[in-house]
């Protein structure tokens, strides 16, 4: 039943990913409640997120959009930022972790019914950092690695926000342009978490499949439904998702 769960929680992510994101927000509340420390579901979503990134990575680069120079540029950064973010993770306490939890899933909910990224992409479309972009763009993303190493949920809108500020780039190449950087910088997340125990590999391997499976499914269905539906099924879930987390309600 656990693995059904996870696999369902799997799915849910996946599509969720697909057709707007926030998909961890799913997936990690569940393994808390499904009795993994919040530590190590935090790492062990892991698992399902760089099998996700590295399958995009593939698919973006198979229709031509693929651009290494720029996203090993900024994986640099961003690695060194996700270790580091990654220690404070495996360091920080079940309790801090999900009040810490429920505030970040409340902020990302607000991102994903406001979209506020949409307004930036626009502008002349920027291929190659130089000069004082380039030490801007570094240092954004030393920071989203930061938090990605930390928590991940959200960072694809950070990272969406960012590059549209910074390349002026439509939306399809800052996706597979974000979509590298993620595996990059969650391999070495996924290392630190492995290092220190802190996960739960059957379970991460449910996730992954969990994750391949509901993104083939929004891919092919969600953009004919539309996102509203999903996106006010997603606020109730995070809603109570949170409360829970934050001990509202049994």
């Amino acid at each position: 039943m656990t693995y059904l769960l996870v696999y369902i929680s799997g799915v849910m992510s996946g599509f969720l990913n697909v057709i707007g994101g926030g998909g961890s927000m799913i997936t990690v509340p569940i393994l808390i409640f499904l009795g993994l420390p919040p530590v190590v579901a935090n790492g062990t979503n892991r698992v399902a997120i760089m099998a996700e990134a590295i399958s995009g990575t593939l698919t973006y680069k198979s229709k031509g959009y693929f651009y290494p120079k720029m996203g090993l540029m900024l994986s640099i950064p961003a690695v060194i930022g996700s270790i580091i973010g990654t220690f404070i993770a495996v360091g920080i306490s079940d309790d801090a972790f999900n009040k810490v939890l429920g505030i970040i899933m409340l902020v990302v909910l607000g991102l994903i019914l406001v979209r506020p990224e949409k307004k930036f992409l626009s502008g002349i479309e920027i291929m190659e950092f130089m000069g004082k972009r380039k030490i801007i763009a570094m240092i954004a993303f030393f920071f989203v690695g930061l938090y990605g190493g930390f928590i991940q949920i959200g960072v694809g809108f950070l990272m969406i926000v960012a590059l549209a500020l910074l390349t002026g780039m439509d939306l399809i190449k800052i996706n597979a342009l974000k979509t590298l950087i993620v595996a990059v910088y969650t391999l070495a997340a996924l290392l630190v978490f492995m290092t220190n125990s802190r996960i739960d590999w059957g379970i991460g391997l449910v996730l992954a499949l969990g994750n391949g499976t509901g993104a083939f499914l929004g891919s092919h269905f969600a953009v004919s439904k539309g996102e509203k539906p999903i996106r006010i099924i997603l606020a109730i879930t995070v809603i109570v998702m949170t409360g829970k987390l934050w001990g509202l309600w049994l």
